[in-house]
């Protein structure tokens, strides 16, 4: 027997490599390039956000809703490209959390956490108050009697709540599929619709897609609005554990999520202008302008299904931001943050059971509290999508900054990716700042002080908690994926301690 034959029938021992993994209990190395891929374009809910984003952001920034959109797409594929950093370098659950952890320490962790469980938590939240509104809204249509009725929204929503947490506990592959039929029926339909008005036009006005005078203010509030189209784009990172080849396959997902839906909202934002140019109204006054124009279009039908496939987005991107929610969830049980139980997997399933649970619970509970409350559904988004994009925001933000602190400490600091991540986060931060001004003083006040008043009461609790143990504060303790013995050729070796190679940093 040569060196070789004894080496691969009895490997040595590699230092450093342990038998358990700091994440261990997921399913290591099991979803493909597709599945990565669904859970970043189910997050963005490319065909709800294109037919509800553009009049939302209309109603700031007027004519320059699709200019807006066109700066937030850029302004998301600069962020992609400073996540993309922390992705081709680090395989966690923990996404922006981890990151931010890594560069910038364990309480601007927090920040970012806290941020981005807001995040994730209100756009599914959102998502399912619009599943809801816009099945309510179908109803209305054929059975005017039943329609708008907060009654059959809030059925909606609980039972799209609970199967939510079905299809979560089930495993990612599963939840991952589902979404992406069902974005990828929805966003053939937006297309359809797409084509059906540009063909219909007459005359073309161009001028109503023109940028024309406006002012800063407006434009910085149209863009942060437009940004909640994107958001989630990232959330493809929490499969770092799960999904193989992560290194690759998770920056692709990333940038491709960033860019094909960029290119679907800008198409369909300035076919809704150049639509409500043509009839002569304004697209900020339309409360459903996707079924305004397929009426006028002489398509109502697709009207009907667009509201079906617009329902069907949002349930998908609700299963897949509530996946991201409580895979962070997981990563912050697992370091001690929160508490540990939320770090426990489902050994049948091997996902984050008790995280899935806490979250599917609070987030069909709490929307269901407001519209019982009389809260009107629309407002009850809108509060909804203030929260989510205030927290979304402030975790770029925090990502941007955390990227060049990160890779300057690991020595692959290049003056490109200093100056992308830099000025990426100081626009972001420029954003954020004038989205929260300007909707401290709306009537959306309450979801600021809700926003606001939440990261910080985190932080805070996060401070008392470790005052006397000031050592978790010195240091970052994110917990990643590392490989283990089982990852190397044919290693069998029965144990090595839970500690050996654990990733904590």
């Amino acid at each position: 027997m040569t060196a070789l034959d004894r080496a691969i029938a009895d490997p040595p021992r590699v230092p450093g490599v342990g038998t358990r993994s700091p994440v261990d209990g997921l399913s290591r190395r099991s979803v493909g390039p597709a599945d990565v891929l669904a859970q970043s374009v189910s997050a963005v809910a490319p065909s709800a956000a294109a037919t509800t984003i553009p009049v939302l952001v209309a109603t700031v920034a007027g004519q320059g809703a699709t200019w807006s959109l066109l700066a937030a797409m850029a302004l998301s594929f600069l962020v992609g490209r400073t996540v993309n950093q922390f992705v081709r370098r680090v395989a966690g659950t923990g996404s922006l959390y981890t990151y931010v952890s890594l560069g910038l320490g364990p309480v601007a962790g927090v920040v970012a956490g806290a941020a981005l469980l807001l995040g994730y938590g209100f756009i599914a939240m959102f998502s399912l108050t619009g599943s809801g509104y816009y099945l309510d809204y179908l109803l209305s249509r054929f059975v005017p009697s039943a329609g708008g009725s907060a009654l059959v929204t809030v059925v909606v929503v609980i039972a799209t709540g609970a199967a939510v947490f079905a299809v979560i506990a089930l495993g990612v592959r599963v939840s991952t599929r589902l979404t992406l039929l069902v974005e990828t029926l929805s966003v053939a339909v937006i297309v359809v619709l797409i084509v059906a008005l540009v063909v219909r036009l007459h005359p073309v006005d161009a001028s109503a897609v023109a940028l024309g005078p406006t002012t800063p203010a407006p434009f910085a509030v149209g863009t942060a609005l437009a940004v909640t189209a994107f958001v989630g784009f990232e959330s493809a990172s929490v499969l770092g554990v799960e999904a193989r080849r992560p290194f690759a396959t998770i920056p692709r997902a990333i940038s491709w999520t960033v860019l094909v839906a960029g290119a679907l909202y800008l198409a369909s934002a300035a076919a809704q202008q150049l639509g409500f140019a043509a009839m002569g109204a304004d697209l900020a006054d339309s409360a459903s302008p996707v079924n305004q124009l397929a009426n006028a279009s002489g398509v109502q039908w697709i009207g009907w299904v667009l509201d079906l496939g617009i329902a069907a987005s949002f349930a998908a991107c609700a299963i897949a931001s509530t996946t991201a929610l409580v895979r962070v969830l997981f990563a912050m049980g697992r370091e001690g943050v929160l508490p540990r139980v939320l770090g426990r997997a489902s050994p049948r399933f091997r996902t984050p059971f008790v995280a899935g649970v806490l979250a599917c619970t609070l987030l069909t509970a709490l929307p269901v509290a407001g519209l019982a409350s009389g809260i009107p559904t629309w407002s009850l988004m809108e509060a909804e999508l203030v929260v989510a994009a205030l927290g979304y925001l402030a975790a770029y933000a925090l990502t941007c900054f955390a990227a060049p602190v990160f890779l300057r400490r690991i020595g692959e600091l290049t003056t490109g990716a200093a100056i992308v991540a830099t000025a990426t986060g100081v626009l972001l931060t420029a954003v954020l700042l004038t989205y929260l001004g300007v909707e401290a003083a709306s009537v959306h006040r309450p979801a600021v002080v809700l926003a606001v008043g939440t990261v910080v009461a985190v932080v805070v609790v996060f401070l008392v908690v470790t005052r006397r143990r000031p050592w978790r504060r010195a240091g970052s303790r994110a917990v990643y994926d590392v490989p283990v013995e089982a990852d190397l050729l044919r290693a069998s070796r029965p144990t090595a301690g839970p500690g050996h190679g654990t990733g904590v940093r």
